[in-house]
This record gives structure tokens, sequence and C-alpha cells, in this order.
């Protein structure tokens, strides 16, 4: 037989399946098995997920109780900007405002201490990542998403905007200390 000479029999369906076929075909079914049932599974269970705690907020509220946070918290100023760095205590409420184009104020935590960090956007939508933890928010004005978080490691974190949100986007990026 050669490639360019049809098979002597047409109906491929009716040849028999060969046990190596059958074996894949087993296992790949097994494999898709195992992953929707843990799909559900990690979701209820797992550690990974974040909070799913949204509500409608009104931006000058919301920078109000931002502007409250800083001024109680604030323990130095960073970059030329003079961008305040505000260590709130653990447990308490944390908020970071992202307007074209940064993140505001720059936060200090502590380490394997609790803190709600709430979100929001002032003026377009824009996209919260934290790296290197690859935690992504997407945050759109008039909704504040309210976030539990623990850091578990010491370092410097950045934060960039990962949804484009105009001609400084690339420039929207800020520091997260953990102490």
């Amino acid at each position: 037989m050669s490639a360019i000479l049809p098979p002597p029999r047409r109906i491929w369906w009716k040849e028999p399946v060969d046990k190596v076929e059958i074996i894949w075909i087993v296992i790949a079914f097994v494999w898709c098995m195992i992953m929707f049932f843990m799909m559900p599974y990690w979701h209820v269970y797992g550690k990974q997920n974040l909070s799913p705690e949204t509500y409608k907020v009104r931006p000058e509220l919301f920078a109000r109780a931002s502007q409250e946070m800083v001024d109680k918290y604030t323990v130095r100023t960073e970059t030329e900007l003079k961008i305040p760095v505000v260590a709130p205590p653990a447990g308490s409420d944390v908020y970071l405002i992202a307007r074209l184009w940064d993140w505001w104020p720059i936060l200090e935590l502590e380490k394997d201490k609790t803190y709600r960090l709430h979100l929001t956007a002032m003026d377009y939508q824009h996209g919260f990542s934290l790296q290197p933890e690859n935690i992504n928010i997407q945050v759109l004005p008039g909704y504040q998403h309210v976030i539990t978080i623990q850091p578990n490691r010491s370092g410097t974190y950045a934060i960039v905007c990962n949804e484009f949100c105009g001609i400084g986007h690339h420039k929207m990026v800020s520091k997260l200390y953990v102490k």
C-alpha cells in the first residue's frame, strides 16, 4: 500500500481498533474524569481561591476611607511623587486605589498577619496583579473588591496593572512590602 492510493477498504469505522489505541483512550478518559471531579473540589476546598466579596461603592466614599487610612498609618513617603507608604495594624482594613496611572498608596504589611484588602478603580478598568504570587483581580470603577490576605513571605512584591488602561499603562506599577 502507498500513501498515494486509498486503502483497499474505505469504511474506516468498521476496522478493528488496535489495543494501543484502546489503552490511550482509556487513559485519556480516566484523566478527564479525575480532572472533572477535582475542579469542584479545588473550588470549594482549595486555599488558592480568592474571596468573592464585591460591593458597589461611590468613588468619593472610597477615596475618603483611603485618605483616613493614609492619614492614620503613614510611616514615610517614596518616589519623586511622594506617594505615602502606610503600615496598618494587623487585622485592619487596607485600601488601595487604582487610577490613571498609579496605585495609591504603597502598602507595608506584616508577615503572617491577616488583612482585608479593599480595591477599587477611580476612573477606568484596571487589573490588579500581585507578582510573583500571580494574584489577578479585575478592578472596576464603582465596585470595591475585598480580599482577605495573609502574606506568608517577607519581601518586596510588585503590583502591576494587567488591563490596558491608556497611554501610561506601562508605568502603572507599585510595590507592596511584607516585613
